[in-house]
């Protein structure tokens, strides 16, 4: 996985993907949002705790941006192997918090695989080329009473402006994507 990881970085071009099922039972790709200056991408998941506490985060982030005339999107990503994480339970989980932001299904994981995705959650900005401006943590602290320094936002904020953020790259933090296994 960590030669995977290393593939795509800051500066990469996105690896986009195609026909992700949604909560909202429509296939989804990347090109989809060519009308969005800026898109956050967030792997996530229902079953780990780290991304359950982040939900809230997630939907102020949508809020917050929902009406800038600069279009920024949120996209939520699960590609997580267990029962947890399936679609149906998806379409429950987004329905039960009110989730306002594209929340697809990896089943293959090959999209998790080709961006190098590793935890849930962990966030990739794209600017208005889908380049990859900011990867790893959403901010320093996974306790949202301490947070001091909101990284994805201040991405966000510098793709908006044409700039690259001040931090490019963080560590993310929470649990391991699960990977099906793969036979050799």
């Amino acid at each position: 996985m960590a030669e995977e990881a290393a593939a795509i970085g800051v500066g990469s071009q996105a690896p986009g993907w195609s026909m992700l099922e949604g909560v909202d039972g429509q296939h989804h790709s990347l090109s989809d949002l060519k009308d969005r200056q800026v898109v956050v991408v967030c792997f996530t998941s229902n079953t780990c705790p780290y991304s359950v506490d982040y939900e809230q985060r997630l939907i102020d982030l949508q809020s917050q941006y929902s009406d800038h005339p600069a279009g920024v999107q949120l996209v939520a990503i699960n590609a997580n192997a267990v029962s947890g994480d399936r679609l149906d339970e998806m379409k429950k989980r987004a329905s039960d918090r009110g989730f306002r932001f594209l929340y697809l299904r990896d089943e293959t994981q090959e999209v998790a695989r080709a961006w190098g995705a590793i935890y849930t959650p962990e966030f990739f900005v794209l600017n208005k080329d889908r380049t990859i401006i900011y990867k790893g943590a959403m901010d320093d602290s996974t306790d949202a009473e301490k947070v001091k320094i909101a990284y994805v936002d201040l991405a966000v904020q510098a793709a908006i402006d044409g700039k690259k953020p001040e931090v490019t790259e963080t560590g993310a933090r929470g649990c391991a994507i699960r990977f099906k296994r793969r036979r050799r």
